[in-house]
Parts: C-alpha cells; sequence; structure tokens
C-alpha cells in the first residue's frame, strides 16, 4: 500500500508556507534535480547550481537555510528520493512561484507532476497541479476548482484532461460551497488514484534524504 498524495491537504504537510512538490517517471531523482535547477527562478530570474549537503531530515535542511543561509530571499533548496517507481524532489526556503515552466523538465519522453500551495499566501493562492510530459502541458487546474485564482475548469490536452474532469465531476467537484480543504484532498485523491501518483509521507517527515541548497550563479 502506498502512501499517496491526499496527506498533503493536511495544515502544514510538510513545512511552514506551504508545499512544492515534484513526481517523475522516466528519469532518476538526480537527473530531475538538475532538470529543475535550470527550470526554477528566484526574485531575479538568476541561473541555479546544485550544491548537495550530504543527507538531511526536513527540520535539518530548514534550520541549514536559517542558520547558514540566513533564510535569504534567493534562498530555495530541497530533498530528493525514488519511490515505488517515482522519483520525487520537495523544495524548501523561497520555493514560491518558482517554476514557470516544466516543459524542459519533461524532455526526452519525462512525465512529470508538480503539486504546489501557497498556504501562507494572503490572497489566497489555490493549490495547483501541472503535469508536463515531452514539453507539452497536459492536464492542469487549481485544487479547489473554483474562480478564486483565474479558470476553474481542467486545463490541458483533451485527451488527458477530459478524463480528470470526468473524474472531478463524478465525486462532486466542482462545487463553491465545499469546504476549500475538502475540495483540495478530494482531488488529490482522484489525482493519485488516475495517476498513480504516490508520496512517502514517512520518509519524508521522518527520515534523512538527499539534500541540496540551490545557490545563484
Amino acid at each position: 500500500m502506498t502512501e499517496g498524495t491526499a496527506w498533503l491537504a493536511e495544515p502544514r504537510a510538510i513545512a511552514f508556507g506551504g508545499y512544492s512538490v515534484l513526481l517523475a517517471r522516466g528519469i532518476g531523482s538526480g537527473e530531475l534535480v538538475a532538470r529543475l535547477a535550470r527550470a526554477v527562478h528566484g526574485a531575479t530570474d538568476s541561473v541555479y547550481s546544485v550544491y548537495p549537503v550530504g543527507e538531511l531530515t526536513s527540520a535539518e535542511l530548514i534550520g541549514l537555510l536559517d542558520d547558514e543561509y540566513d533564510g535569504g530571499h534567493e534562498d530555495i533548496a530541497l530533498r530528493h528520493g525514488e519511490d515505488g517507481g517515482w522519483a520525487f524532489v520537495v523544495l524548501y526556503g523561497d520555493w514560491a512561484g518558482g517554476i514557470d515552466d516544466l516543459a524542459p523538465v519533461s524532455r526526452d519522453g519525462a512525465h512529470v507532476f508538480h503539486l504546489e500551495f501557497e498556504e501562507e499566501n494572503g490572497k489566497p493562492v489555490p493549490p495547483q497541479f501541472r503535469y508536463v510530459h515531452d514539453g507539452r502541458l497536459r492536464c492542469a487546474f487549481n485544487l479547489h476548482l473554483d474562480h478564486s485564482w483565474g479558470s476553474a475548469a481542467v486545463e490541458g490536452d483533451p485527451e488527458v484532461a477530459a478524463p480528470v474532469m470526468e473524474l472531478l465531476t463524478a465525486v462532486g467537484l466542482p462545487d463553491e460551497t465545499v469546504p476549500h480543504r475538502v475540495a483540495h484532498r478530494t482531488s488529490l485523491e482522484v489525482l493519485e488514484r488516475h495517476f498513480g501518483l504516490t508520496l512517502p509521507r514517512t520518509r519524508i517527515l521522518d527520515s534523512a534524504l538527499p539534500a541540496a541548497v540551490l545557490e545563484a550563479d
């Protein structure tokens, strides 16, 4: 039995501020990190290099950012690994809005899924899902499925997006009377069943994983 992805809907599921997680098939976690470093950007659109910092828990990596990097505005860090045929990356630090274009990350046939929620953003920003394969956006939507942040529809290639929309409709979404956290969890449950997504909660929360800091060049 896998740990799925629905647990991300819990308050501060990974760390204060929300979560930004990538899952991929077709590439290993090391390659996913290397590609991500070339796609992510901070406040100045800098190019980032990867600096491994050993195997760390979430708390240890957050402490490293605070103590050695002073929690600076440009600081982004990550932990990564592989589980159940998936490569995964969990971002820490100033990751919010830092990945605009996943197309290069998904080149050469890779399947890349991005789940992101700026939980402490006061606007508020709904949780977001994107699936990109071989340079093309296949499916994307906000997991609240409301009009608070653009369209409430599932977008992307019809052959991928339409079945996801049908599954969401079958479980009663979109419904703007449903509490956001319920819609968030329900959408994650649909995605994990449909795409087979899984993220190892126990390892991410309790274990040390290979970690790195992305530093602007």
